[in-house]
């Protein structure tokens, strides 16, 4: 059975590595992004309910169950504040699951670095973290007409 737990957890975690940036690069609207957002939070269900799996047959690993964890509540509530919609959630949207994917790339560094490699631990959020303040500014610029866009012309005649 801990194999079978260990093949769910490689493979929801390697599968989130690969749809976690596809549903940030996908245009925001219905079809591919809500799509694959979808298709993430499962992969984020399953990674973080096997951590608890291998926590089970190895207690030392406890931090995994941790990192499983906090990685899809940042995930629950990244999908949440999209849901309620509240004025702002944009912002908490991107920061919540942006920080998710954030989590799996830790946790897989550590994983294949080593849980002493300081570099795993560090190098995810310091590389992620400006990447989500670029994103996050971009998504608040207010959208710009495009340049053959068939908008009448302002005239200067009064």
């Amino acid at each position: 059975m801990h194999a079978v737990v260990l093949v769910v957890h490689v493979v929801s975690g390697s599968l989130g590595l690969l749809v976690g940036p596809a549903a940030m690069l996908a245009p925001k609207r219905p079809g591919r992004h809500p799509l694959l957002g979808r298709a993430y939070q499962v992969l984020t269900g399953a990674l973080c309910l096997s951590a608890f799996g291998l926590v089970a047959y190895r207690p030392s690993l406890w931090w995994l169950g941790v990192i499983g964890a906090l990685t899809w509540a940042a995930a629950l509530a990244g999908w949440w504040v999209r849901r309620a919609a509240f004025s702002g959630w944009l912002i908490w949207h991107i920061n919540l699951m942006c920080s998710s994917y954030i989590s799996f790339v830790t946790a897989f560094l550590v994983v294949n670095l080593g849980l002493g490699s300081i570099v795993a631990w560090v190098l995810p959020a310091a590389l992620g973290t400006p990447l989500i303040a670029r994103a996050t500014v971009r998504a608040l610029r207010p959208r710009q007409a495009p340049v053959n866009s068939p908008e009448p012309a302002v005239s200067d005649v009064s």
